[in-house]
């Protein structure tokens, strides 16, 4: 999994079965835990935010640009405001995605990148102070 000059870090972590797996282990924690499960409107039938969620981290990382075609502009926060999204959210978030990094086992550098976007993607979403760090 090295990264050649042409090559995105879609191509360099494995492709579409790479992000499938994080995909997939990211939301079995979801299902699991009450508090972010609760913010799912479809409750614990996850098909389309997985759906969503794949092809939007497929798209970031170079991947096919599906995202844009389906949804237009990922406007995250926008997208994300109708939910009270606090620290203990986005900290049960970051621990699912940990989880899920790690059974991917992404080289280290990928690894980096990945763990680097989700912490900041995920501290963008807060917008609710009622639980502060």
């Amino acid at each position: 999994m090295s990264q050649t000059s042409n090559e995105t870090i879609f191509d360099a972590v494995g492709g579409h079965p790479t992000f499938t797996r994080l995909v997939d282990v990211f939301y079995d924690h979801v299902d699991h835990d009450e508090v972010l499960i609760a913010m799912y409107p479809e409750g614990h039938d996850l098909t389309g935010a997985k759906h969503r969620l794949q092809m939007f981290l497929e798209q970031y990382f170079g991947g096919p640009t599906t995202y844009q075609q389906e949804r237009g502009h990922p406007r995250l926060r926008m997208r994300h405001f109708p939910f009270a999204v606090d620290f203990d959210a986005r900290d049960r978030w970051l621990a699912s995605m940990r989880a899920a990094l790690d059974d991917v086992a992404l080289p280290p550098l990928y690894d980096e990148i990945f763990w680097d976007y989700f912490q900041r993607a995920a501290t963008a979403m807060v917008n609710t102070n009622s639980n502060p760090v």
